[in-house]
C-alpha cells in the first residue's frame, strides 16, 4: 500500500523531513512498522538499532500537540490532520492493509530470528460478534464497538470494515479538531468511512452532534457511515447511573453527548475469548505470539496479551523499586492522572518533567535513587516486546499513557496537585471536557475552576454548566442569579418550549429552594412539570424530574404529608418507565420514606432495604448509595440512638471524603451532623471541637447566608461552656 502519512496545516511530513526534524530512530521504528514494510522498514530498522535507547514512536497516527506548548496544546490548529496516502490523499480502506493506522495497538513485533525488523502483525482471528457487527455496517449509518482496552476493538472494526467496503474512502482525523475537515471530506465522497477510533475523543465542546451525522448520511446504508470504537469505562459514562449522579445539576452537556452514542448501533466485544474464538485462534499456533497469549488467555484476553497489557503494568508496579526505574513510574504516573483527569490531548515531554516531581517525592524521593529524566522517558516510551510503551508519542506530538493503565486497580484519586497545575495550562476546550468529568464525578470545585477557564475562553455552553457547578459547590444564590440571566436568554433564542430553555428553568428553579426559598421553588416546579409534560411527555425523565424536585421542595416548605401523596404517585410512575433498579426510582423510595416517616421500626426496615438495593444496583460508593446511609444515621438519631448515630456519621464523613472530597457540600454537612451526635451522645467538647473546624473550613467554600454555616453556628451556640482545660 502507500505509505501512510499525516497532512497537517496543508503540508506532508514526509520520512525524510520527520526523521531528520525529530532526530528520533525508534520514532522512524515505529511508522516504519506502521506502515512500511520491506526495504522500508529494514533500513529504518537500521538506524533504530543505533538509536535504541531513545523514545520509541506512536505505534499509531499520532494526535497532535506542540512540543514545546503547555500540557495539550497545539501550536497549529491540526484542522487538516487527516490521515493520507504520501502522495497526500485519502487512502482506501483496502490500502490500509495493516491494522496499526486504525489505531489497533501494535503486537508482539519480535521475529522468529531475533531480528529488530518488525515482523506483521498476528494473524486476525474471527471473533464471534462478526457477523453481529457486519450487519450493522450493512444496516446502519452509525456503528460503535464497545470493549475494554485492548480487547480487539479497532482490529476486528478495520478487518470487518476492509472486507465489506474495500473501495470506501477510509477517513480518519487525527483530533477533535481535525472532525470537521473529516466530515466535508468524507460528506464529498460517493463511498467513505468516517474513522473515529476512541470515540470519546471527538465528544464535547466542538465535537461530534447528531445534527454531524444526519447531515452525514447517504441515502443508502453503507454508502457513507460512521465507525467508532470506545473504551468500556467511557461509554458508561452515559448510561442511566451516570445521569443520575447529575441530580440538580446541568444535564445539558451531558446529554448532548449521550445523544450522540444512541444513534449508535452499539456491538459489544468481551475481553475474554470464547471457547470456539480460542479454538479458531489455535489455527495459528505456529505464531509465537499467539501460542503465547493462548497460554495467558485464562486469565487474560487474547488480545490484551497480544499488546503486552498486564506485562507494561506489572513493569509499572515494578519500577518504584530504589535503583529501577522510579522516575519512569513517577512520569507514568503523572501521564495516566492526565488522561484521568479529563485531558484528552497528548501532554508534552517538558510538563511531564513538571508534573511528575510531586509523584516521586511522595514515594521517596532521592531514597529511589532516581535515574535521569531523559533515562526515565526512554524507559517509559521503550516498546515491550515491540508492542508499545507505558508512554505512547513522540517529542514532536507529545505523549499519552497506554490505555490500559487507566483500568488498573486500586488507582488513588487524582491528586490536587496535577489538578491545580493542569487547570491552569490547558486550553479551554480541554478545560470543558475536564469540567464536566470533574462535575459527572461529583467535585464540584473542581469543575467550577475548569468552566471558569472555558467559559472565558468562549467554550458554548461552559456559562450554563458553570453556574450549576458554582451552585453545586455551596453558592447556590450566585448561581440563580446567573441562571435567571441564561434562562432569559434561552427564551428569547430559542423560545419558552425549547429543551434547553426548559432545562435552565428547572435548575433556576432548584438552585431558588436550595439558596432558602423553598415555597418560590416548589411553585416554580409546579409550573415547569405541567410545561415540560405538554412538550416531552409524561414519562419523559425531565417531566418525571420535574415533579420529583416540587415533592421535595413541597416537604421543605412545610408539607411533608403532601410531598408523601406527590411522590408515591411519581414512585409509580417511574416504576413503570424506568423498572426497579433504575437510580431515580431508588431516589423516589428514599424521597418517599423520609416525608411519609412511618413508626420507626417500619422506616429502619424500608431504608435497610432501600440500602441493600442501591449498594446491589450502584455500588457501595455511589452519592445515591451514600445518602441512603445519611438518611439511616439521621433517624437513628431521632430515635434516640445516639451513639449509633455518632458512629454512622463518622463512617459516612470518611467515605463522602474519599468518593465527593472533602469541600463538597454534603461532606460538610455529614461532618455538621456527626457534630450534633456527639453533643447528644455527652462529648461536648469533642463536637466544639468538630464544628469550630468544620465552621473554618466551610466558611471559604460557602456563600454567606448558606444553611450548612447557619446550622454550624446554632449548634456551637447549643453547646454548654467549655469546661476548664485540660492537660
Amino acid at each position: 500500500m502507500p505509505v501512510l502519512l499525516v497532512r497537517e496545516n496543508g503540508r506532508v511530513r514526509g520520512w525524510p523531513a520527520y526523521v531528520g526534524a525529530v532526530g528520533l530512530g525508534a520514532a522512524a521504528l515505529a511508522l516504519a512498522s506502521l506502515w512500511t514494510s520491506g526495504a522500508w522498514a529494514t533500513g529504518i530498522g537500521a538506524a533504530v538499532t543505533a538509536f535504541s535507547g531513545l523514545a520509541a514512536e506512536r505505534l499509531q497516527p499520532p494526535r497532535g500537540t506542540g512540543p514545546g506548548g503547555a500540557a495539550g496544546t497545539a501550536t497549529g490548529t491540526g484542522a487538516d490532520a487527516l490521515l493520507r496516502t504520501a502522495a497526500g490523499r485519502i487512502p482506501l480502506l483496502r490500502q490500509v492493509d495493516r491494522p496499526e493506522p486504525a489505531g489497533a495497538h501494535h503486537a508482539d513485533g519480535h521475529p522468529a530470528d531475533g531480528s529488530r525488523t518488525p515482523a506483521a502483525p498476528p494473524a486476525y482471528i474471527r471473533r464471534d460478534v462478526e457477523p453481529q457487527l457486519r450487519d450493522a455496517l450493512r444496516r446502519a449509518g452509525f456503528v460503535l464497538v464497545v470493549g475494554e482496552s485492548t480487547a480487539g476493538k479497532s482490529r476486528l472494526a478495520h478487518e470487518t470494515a476492509r472486507a465489506l467496503f474495500p473501495r470506501h474512502a477510509f477517513v480518519r482525523p487525527l483530533g477533535r479538531a481535525a472532525l470537521p475537515q473529516a466530515l466535508r471530506v468524507a460528506g464529498k465522497r460517493r463511498r467513505a468511512v468516517l474513522w473515529l477510533d476512541d470515540l470519546e475523543e471527538f465528544l464535547g465542546a466542538g465535537g461530534l452532534t447528531t445534527a454531524m451525522l444526519t447531515a452525514l448520511s447517504a441515502p443508502a446504508p453503507g454508502r457513507r457511515l460512521v465507525l467508532a470504537t470506545m473504551r468500556t469505562q467511557e461509554f458508561r459514562r452515559f448510561d442511566a447511573r451516570e445521569e443520575s449522579r447529575l441530580t440538580g445539576s446541568d444535564r445539558d452537556a451531558w446529554r448532548t453527548q449521550r445523544d450522540v452514542l444512541r444513534q449508535a448501533e452499539v456491538v459489544r466485544l468481551a475481553r475474554h475469548w470464547s471457547p470456539e474464538e480460542r479454538r479458531r485462534a489455535a489455527a495459528h499456533g505456529q505464531d509465537p505470539r499467539i501460542r503465547a497469549a493462548l497460554r495467558a488467555g485464562d486469565r487474560f484476553g487474547i488480545a490484551e496479551v497480544l499488546a503486552a497489557g498486564p506485562e507494561l503494568l506489572a513493569a509499572w508496579h515494578n519500577a518504584w523499586t530504589p535503583g529501577g526505574n522510579p522516575r519512569g513510574a513517577a512520569v507514568v504516573a503523572a501521564a495516566v492522572d492526565c488522561r484521568r483527569a479529563g485531558l484528552r490531548t497528548p501532554v508534552s515531554r517538558d510538563r511531564l518533567r513538571e508534573l511528575h516531581r510531586p509523584y516521586l517525592l511522595e514515594r521517596g524521593g532521592g531514597d529511589l535513587q532516581p535515574e535521569p529524566f531523559d533515562d526515565a522517558m526512554n524507559w517509559a516510551c521503550t516498546a515491550v516486546y515491540a508492542t508499545s510503551g507505558l508512554l505512547i508519542g513522540n517529542y514532536t506530538q507529545g505523549y499519552t499513557a497506554f490505555d490500559y493503565l487507566l483500568g488498573a486497580p486500586g488507582l488513588p484519586p487524582v491528586p490536587e496537585h496535577l489538578w491545580q497545575t493542569l487547570v491552569t495550562r490547558v486550553t479551554p476546550t480541554e478545560a470543558y471536557d475536564m469540567g464536566l468529568l470533574a462535575h459527572q464525578e461529583g467535585r464540584p470545585r473542581r469543575a467550577a475552576e475548569a468552566l471558569s477557564r472555558a467559559r472565558l475562553g468562549g467554550v458554548p455552553g461552559a456559562d450554563f454548566l458553570l453556574a450549576i457547578t458554582v451552585g453545586d459547590a455551596g453558592r447556590p444564590r450566585r448561581a440563580a442569579a446567573d441562571l435567571a440571566g441564561i434562562t432569559r436568554r434561552r427564551e428569547d433564542r430559542l423560545g419558552p418550549a425549547h429543551p434547553d430553555t426548559l432545562a435552565a428553568r428547572h435548575q433556576l428553579a432548584f438552585f431558588t429552594g436550595e439558596a432558602g426559598n423553598p415555597h418560590a421553588a416548589a411553585g416554580r416546579f409546579a409550573a415547569l412539570a405541567a410545561h415540560t409534560a405538554a412538550v416531552l411527555g409524561a414519562d419523559h425523565p425531565d417531566t418525571l424530574a420535574a415533579r420529583h424536585e416540587l415533592a421535595y421542595f413541597t416537604g421543605e416548605a412545610g408539607a411533608p404529608a403532601e410531598a408523601a401523596r406527590q411522590l408515591a404517585r411519581l414512585l409509580a410512575d417511574r416504576l413503570r418507565v424506568q423498572g426497579p433498579d433504575d437510580p431515580q426510582v431508588l431516589a423516589t423510595r428514599r424521597s418517599l420514606i423520609w416525608y411519609r416517616a412511618d413508626e420507626p421500626a417500619r422506616t429502619q426496615q424500608q431504608l435497610a432495604e432501600l440500602l441493600a438495593d442501591a449498594e446491589r444496583c450502584l455500588g457501595p460508593g455511589d452519592p445515591h448509595t451514600l445518602a441512603v446511609r445519611s438518611s439511616l444515621a439521621a433517624f437513628a438519631a431521632r430515635a434516640g440512638r445516639t451513639a449509633e448515630a455518632a458512629a454512622a456519621w463518622e463512617s459516612l464523613v470518611a467515605d463522602r471524603t474519599r468518593v465527593m472530597g472533602p469541600d463538597h457540600p454534603h461532606t460538610i454537612y455529614a461532618r455538621l451532623e456527626w457534630a450534633r451526635a456527639l453533643a447528644s451522645s455527652d462529648r461536648p467538647e469533642q463536637a466544639r471541637t468538630l464544628l469550630t473546624r468544620t465552621l473554618r473550613d466551610a466558611r471559604p467554600l460557602l456563600e454567606p447566608g448558606h444553611r450548612h454555616l447557619r446550622l454550624a453556628r446554632e449548634l456551637l451556640a447549643g453547646l454548654p461552656p467549655a469546661g476548664p482545660h485540660r492537660t
